[in-house]
């Protein structure tokens, strides 16, 4: 029996679904059985649990929806605490401004209404109408390890007596190889860290020990954002699982390590690469997530326009030379250089990548893991893969003379050469060259182009709204505010889609310095960077600000992100 009994029955007659009898011998079967007067509405056949949702919504004020779990945004769920859904059985399901539509099962429970709003101070809880079925069904899907981290306190607690959690734990992880998830619900916890991430499109996972808590924050985008942290007391265990995991060595925390994961989330085969470095309050972890799909990726999907592609098509299809790709770490140069591969990996060509490490295993392409503890350095295996007469070679990164010699050698020999370097524009990367210690007539003889990127933010598709550029902008976009005065700009509102961010994935923007006979000559004349990036305007190269621009004005990126990333740069 419920309380509000007689008055849902009052309700439904009122809209004409029963009659007085029917009332009358529900609410008998009701007293008798100790079951809610709907259960026995519905288990009776008369009316149906939907029709009674509707009347008693619709009683209510409220809207009824078709609840879909998967169409329910991660972030939207991460506004409301597990044990919260579960202690209330309701569930997130859309958030517009500061309005959190919150799914519920009986439109008249508005003590839970109340404790919601209670709980939820910051946003204003609008409820929306669905099945129990509907809700449970949200909720399993979403929050499986939901409250995963009070059951396993309880299971270690329970079964191991008197030792502390982390002593538990490790005393789970030991057994990694025969224990179930079940049974290790640490294992549980690292697994929805990864899932979640996953999920939220993020690339990177931090998991970093600080005084008071063990923070965990997913970088998405480019940009970090802090997820719910597992209690601090749990540290030890965690940390021991993810290195674990990665066939790192448990027992050293005083010197950094890196290790792989190789990992199915969601249907999808995943390898993380993860390092782990000391820092004061522990050792601090990053799992880079590789999806292997991102491998499928176009040059289109770059973010290339049509005529830089065409120049960029040409150039990866030089028979000879070396094509350096600049940019700070995390500016997608790896990326770039797997797309190229991707493009020009045909039968009749061999390609060879030395890298460190090998971040994503590509068919039909010999890749070579570089190991400096056993001798295998980028030197010793560039000397090594030139006798296995590859057409095309890629080096992870042109860090030292060898490296840089072995390459440039390679490139004057008949071989296309790709590498990466760090540097802040593409003109830079001649005397960074220099710098590492090339001459200047080798540089001038073996470099075809180098390309600086960034990566900045993508519009969301579908929360795309025209901007009126402010005064602030025009003056921040200095000699070029003429040209963009007059542009229809767009921006995102932010819409359950993107988290409420406006952006939803990236795209690079680029500037590409094609070296010609002229170049070639101020190269070997030892020339300045300043003046070779002036000669480079001259013969057409865009700045990245410039290419930004380009796509703010297509709609594809905002002023704000072109801003953020070439701050300094010249228009």
């Amino acid at each position: 029996m419920s309380p509000n009994d007689e008055y849902i029955l009052e309700i439904l007659q009122g809209v004409g679904l029963i009659d007085t009898s029917i009332a009358e011998h529900a609410m008998q079967l009701a007293e008798e059985k100790n079951i809610e007067v709907v259960t026995v509405l519905a288990d009776s056949g008369l009316v149906s649990s939907s029709e009674i949702m509707q009347a008693l919504a619709a009683h209510a004020g409220m809207e009824t929806i078709a609840l879909d779990p998967a169409e329910i945004d991660p972030m939207v769920l991460d506004m409301v605490p597990p044990d919260i859904v579960r202690r209330y059985r309701v569930i997130p399901v859309y958030r517009h401004d500061n309005n959190l539509h919150v799914a519920i099962s009986d439109p008249l429970d508005v003590e839970t209404i109340d404790s919601l709003r209670y709980i939820l101070k910051d946003v204003h809880i609008d409820p929306v109408v669905a099945t129990a079925e509907q809700i449970d069904a949200s909720i399993n899907m979403h929050y499986a390890g939901g409250g995963v981290m009070d059951t396993m306190i309880e299971e270690m607690n329970t079964e191991n007596g008197d030792l502390s959690l982390a002593e538990a734990a490790n005393g789970l992880l030991d057994e990694d190889e025969t224990v179930t998830e079940d049974d290790a619900p640490i294992i549980k916890l690292v697994s929805l860290i990864i899932m979640e991430a996953f999920r939220n499109r993020a690339s990177d996972i931090h998991i970093e020990p600080m005084e008071k808590e063990l923070r965990v924050r997913y970088r998405i985008d480019g940009v970090l954002h802090k997820v719910d942290s597992p209690p601090q007391r749990l540290q030890a265990a965690i940390l021991s699982r993810i290195k674990i995991m990665a066939n790192m060595k448990i027992a050293e925390k005083r010197t950094p390590q890196d290790g792989r994961i190789q990992i199915n989330v969601m249907g999808r085969d995943l390898d993380l690469r993860v390092s782990s470095v000391p820092t004061t309050h522990g050792e601090s972890i990053v799992m880079r997530i590789l999806d292997k799909e991102s491998l499928q990726l176009g040059l289109p999907q770059l973010g290339f326009f049509t005529d830089d592609q065409t120049t960029f098509e040409r150039l990866i299809s030089l028979s000879d030379g070396i094509i350096l790709v600049t940019g700070p770490t995390g500016s997608g140069k790896t990326t770039t250089l797997y797309a190229s591969l991707n493009e020009i990996n045909k039968p009749d060509r061999k390609i060879i990548t030395v890298e460190d490490p090998v971040e994503y295993q590509m068919s039909g392409i010999n890749q070579v893991h570089v190991r400096s503890d056993i001798g295998l350095t980028f030197g010793s295996a560039l000397r090594s893969i030139l006798r296995q007469a590859p057409n095309i070679i890629m080096i992870g990164e042109i860090r030292d003379i060898e490296t840089a010699s072995i390459a440039v050698n390679a490139s004057l020999t008949g071989h296309l050469v790709f590498s990466t370097l760090h540097t802040n524009d593409a003109p830079s990367a001649v005397t960074r060259l220099s710098d590492i210690g090339v001459k200047p007539y080798l540089v001038a003889s073996s470099l075809r182009a180098a390309i600086a990127q960034r990566l900045v933010r993508r519009i969301c598709e579908k929360c795309k709204t025209t901007h009126q550029i402010t005064d602030s902008e025009l003056r921040m976009l200095g000699p070029a505010a003429n040209q963009m005065a007059n542009a229809e700009l767009l921006v995102g509102e932010g819409c359950e889609s993107c988290g409420h961010t406006g952006y939803k994935g990236r795209l690079g923007i680029y500037e590409i310095f094609e070296i010609n006979e002229e170049v070639q000559h101020m190269i070997y004349d030892q020339v300045g960077s300043v003046d070779l990036r002036s000669k480079a305007r001259e013969i057409g190269m865009r700045t990245l600000r410039e290419d930004g621009l380009r796509k703010v004005v297509a709609g594809s990126t905002t002023l704000a992100e072109v801003f953020r990333v070439t701050m300094g740069d010249e228009v």
